[in-house]
């Protein structure tokens, strides 16, 4: 993540401005990645990451990691453990800067107290339903609590006894006093503060009482010394609050952070949320909050997905100021980029048929040489063993084969991938007409890297020794949603899951497999992108997670 490759963006050019106004030098751009630690993080998240965290690289400045964690009753340690584990794995290094919004609450509350005493802010005794109901609409004003003209010394006091634990969760809330007739709803009193009688992963019985996120967002910024708070746009009818809260505080009448606006990241066919993610997870659904079938950084660290493919995706993508659709097809293609000339490509089977090499002796085996990769002559070469008896993909073999097929059928001759010419002869069948083996010659005069200039065939297939092959789980993974559409908020979940979305299959490997570790990356020639699975696989069963397929339906622009 080179800052000079970085191409420039709306909010570089906002920052630059704020630059040559000389509202800040160049290393005093700060910024933040601010998640709450109630779930793992997503493919959405790695936008907004590597935004914040280039950004920063870019103007030499600060990037911060907090964790707004004002909601207990949702965030564990298992989430900050793993959100920690992400960033650090998609190359955004905080360093020692790691904040958590739970460390300021004292400071939250004396803001509180401060907004209080300035007539900004009033105990409210309605209920949740109540404060809904006078909030209006928009398209008609909302209508003042009863107790909004309480006075300051009381509104004060019954603040202290919230924070001292004297009332029960939900008779009590601390609001914002605004406007109740703004056009923005959200600007209609909010509440600032509830009572919650809850275990706080960092502060733990510490408090019951915990601030709202739209009142902590923009102190937390305020205290950390942000410049540019980037976040995406659903916070922007936030913003005029977000302003307000730090306008109305002695401590950030000189200098305060601007919030800019981005679109987030949607991507078809997947389900990015974590809300969406979490039910699929409670509903046993898919297998954890790291399922490969997930866009969670988690889930595509355990595909094999690389931190560069999301890296250069991201950058490919740019950043918008109105939200729309990116094919899916766009990322798989930034994923087959990358892993093209890192991996070895070596020869799996996934639905086998037998070939007997006929005129082959029986009790021989030669080792054959072959690149692993001739992209990369780096990755060097590997020696693969031939027999006898070999396997083939079924999906290359066709008894009556249509016009243009140039793989094997009765009669044709087929180059084997690094080995030789063979023939089909003889189709070999059961007495319900289903393929056993095939029979077949080869010519010992073909051998690849011989030579060989006497004839040529159209068609190369692989394969594996039938007698030397290792077999492994393969887990073959399709799109989790049906069709295009993704997941809208108010749209079913459980509908448009695809019930296919994953098939497990015997895999028929060369040798050389068995030296594979977890997390390791292969192409498993002209099948795709595997993976071995970091959660499941042992030495004694392999475990291969199809990454990406080797067909692409997207082209970048030239």
């Amino acid at each position: 993540m080179s800052s000079e490759t970085t191409a420039s963006n709306f909010i570089y050019n906002i920052i630059e401005e704020d630059i040559k106004n000389n509202l800040y030098k160049n290393e005093e751009i700060h910024t933040r990645f601010p998640p709450e630690p109630n779930g793992y993080l997503h493919i959405g998240h790695a936008k907004s990451i590597l935004l914040n965290y280039n950004t920063a690289q870019k103007y030499g400045g600060k990037f911060n990691l907090r964790f707004d964690d004002t909601n207990p009753t949702k965030e564990d340690v298992e989430y900050v453990e793993s959100i920690k584990e992400d960033i650090k794995w998609l190359g955004a290094n905080w360093e020692d800067r790691i904040f958590f919004a739970s460390d300021y609450f004292e400071k939250m509350y004396q803001y509180a107290l401060e907004l209080i005493d300035k007539g900004l802010a009033y105990v409210d005794d309605l209920s949740a339903e109540e404060i809904r109901e006078y909030r209006g609409t928009l398209n008609t004003p909302g209508k003042e609590s009863p107790y909004r003209n309480r006075p300051t010394k009381e509104s004060r006091e019954l603040f202290e006894k919230m924070k001292n634990g004297e009332f029960p969760d939900g008779t009590r809330v601390l609001r914002a006093k605004i406007d109740m007739s703004s056009p923005n709803i959200n600007m209609r009193d909010p509440v600032i503060y509830r009572i919650l009688h809850a275990t706080h992963h960092n502060t733990s019985n510490k408090w019951c009482i915990y601030p709202m996120y739209d009142f902590a967002h923009p102190i937390e910024d305020g205290i950390e010394g942000i410049t540019h708070s980037l976040c995406t746009l659903e916070f922007e009818d936030h913003r005029p609050f977000y302003n307000w809260i730090l306008e109305n505080l002695d401590d950030y009448k000189e200098r305060r952070p601007r919030q800019i606006e981005f679109a987030k990241l949607q991507l078809s066919r997947t389900i990015i949320g974590k809300r969406f993610i979490k039910k699929l997870v409670d509903d046993g659904m898919v297998d954890g909050w790291d399922d490969p079938r997930l866009m969670t950084i988690s889930g595509m660290r355990r595909r094999g997905i690389t931190p560069e493919a999301i890296q250069n995706f991201c950058e490919e993508i740019g950043i918008a100021k109105a939200n729309s659709l990116v094919d899916i097809a766009m990322f798989e293609h930034f994923i087959r980029d990358d892993l093209k000339a890192k991996t070895r490509r070596l020869m799996a089977i996934l639905d086998p048929i037998k070939v007997v090499i006929t005129n082959y002796p029986e009790d021989q085996t030669e080792w054959l040489e072959i690149h692993n990769n001739q992209d990369n002559e780096s990755l060097g070469y590997r020696k693969i063993p031939f027999s006898r008896e070999i396997y083939i993909d079924r999906d290359d073999f066709m008894e009556v084969p249509p016009k243009k097929y140039f793989r094997l059928f009765p009669g044709n001759e087929v180059r084997l991938m690094g080995a030789y010419f063979i023939t089909c002869n003889n189709v070999i069948k059961d007495d319900a007409g289903n393929i056993l083996e095939l029979h077949c010659t080869y010519d010992p005069e073909t051998k690849s890297g011989s030579g060989f200039t006497g004839r040529k065939v159209k068609g190369t297939i692989h394969w594996v020794s039938a007698s030397h092959c290792i077999k492994a789980e393969a887990r073959l993974y399709d799109y989790l949603i049906k069709d295009e559409s993704d997941i809208e908020e108010d749209s079913s979940t459980e509908d448009k899951i695809n019930p296919n979305s994953m098939k497990v299959t015997t895999a028929y490997l060369e040798p050389e497999l068995a030296k594979a570790k977890p997390g390791d990356k292969f192409q498993f020639v002209r099948n795709g992108y595997f993976c071995v699975d970091t959660k499941d696989s042992t030495e004694d069963h392999l475990v291969f997670n199809l990454t990406v397929n080797l067909k692409s339906s997207w082209r970048p622009q030239k």
